[in-house]
């Protein structure tokens, strides 16, 4: 995983804090390089695998340890998991976070300053999406901006759906109905936006948007639908049946829709071997957007 610098300030704005990012993992370990989680003193967010590993990062995290600390996790925590895992314990705040810029970050593991190495120099040209230990610095890629996701409908599926794509920092959610009372909470990297008309939104859309349609009723759903189908997307998925899918189809190519444009709906959504409960349809929905996410966006329509 890269640096989300949406991430970062969002964790910065609520004070500073310890960052603790996973850099190397060998053998069996809870979490993968590039795993991290922010520690405050009275909070944390995000995880590096739970467990005693977890609860000790963050007890020397709130003791103040800066620096990198290497864990084999059998002789030093009794886990079971077997393997080696290097964390790196950094202190942020607005200022520093505010000042992250370029496709990579590298920084001292020391905190001091001096020319950069020509062997850091050679690591930053290099492809890769991790963060590497190289001559005593740290380098780390800065993730690309998130992937655009506008949810249609604050209703039980839209709010599971919400609920399910909030924590994904790679994905940036716009949550959208026309009445305030229809939302549930709202987390705090997710948009609101109430609109009386809510089509009327399509066009503000950016073409790399990946749209899922579930509002309280079939013609807004529809209007919706059309509206995206002539505007570009990412991806489009609808709630709805296999019915529901090809009555629209019918409707949609009696507008002038192309079968090739309106093959690119995906109705219904999620996965039909995961049931119907919301939170099941949530899960497919995210599993199949973070599959697209990893390709690259194009434009449809």
């Amino acid at each position: 995983m890269s640096l989300n610098l949406e991430a970062l300030a969002r964790a910065a704005a609520q004070g500073p804090f310890t960052r603790v990012l996973v850099v190397d993992a060998k053998g069996s370990t809870p979490r993968e390089a590039g795993a991290e989680m922010y520690v405050w003193p009275d909070a944390i967010e995000g995880t590096i695998g739970g467990g005693a590993l977890e609860w000790q990062a963050m007890a020397r995290a709130r003791k103040g340890l800066i620096g990198v600390e290497r864990v084999a996790l059998g002789p030093a925590l009794g886990q079971c998991c077997g393997g080696a895992v290097t964390l790196f314990y950094e202190a942020l705040g607005p200022a520093r976070v505010a000042a992250i810029t370029g496709p990579v970050w590298a920084r001292p593991l020391d905190g001091g300053g001096g020319p950069t190495p020509p062997e850091v120099l050679r690591a930053m040209a290099g492809p890769g999406k991790l963060a590497k230990l190289v001559a005593g610095w740290i380098i780390e890629p800065v993730a690309p901006a998130p992937v655009p996701v506008w949810v249609w409908g604050a209703g039980h599926v839209g709010r599971a759906l919400v609920e399910v794509l909030a924590p994904f920092d790679q994905f940036a959610l716009d949550w959208i109905d026309f009445a305030p009372e229809r939302f549930g909470p709202i987390p705090q990297q997710v948009r609101q936006i109430i609109a009386v008309d809510p089509v009327d939104l399509v066009r503000f859309a950016p073409f790399e948007t990946h749209h899922i349609v579930a509002t309280h009723a079939h013609e807004l759903d529809f209007a919706l639908v059309h509206a995206i189908l002539g505007h570009g997307f990412a991806s489009l998925g609808l709630i709805g049946s296999a019915s529901k899918a090809a009555r629209f189809a019918t409707r949609l190519g009696a507008l002038g829709h192309s079968s090739a444009e309106i093959s690119c709906l995906r109705c219904p959504i999620g996965e039909p071997g995961l049931g119907k409960h919301p939170q099941a349809i949530a899960v497919g929905v995210a599993a199949a957007l973070l599959r697209d996410a990893s390709e690259t966006p194009k434009r449809m329509g």
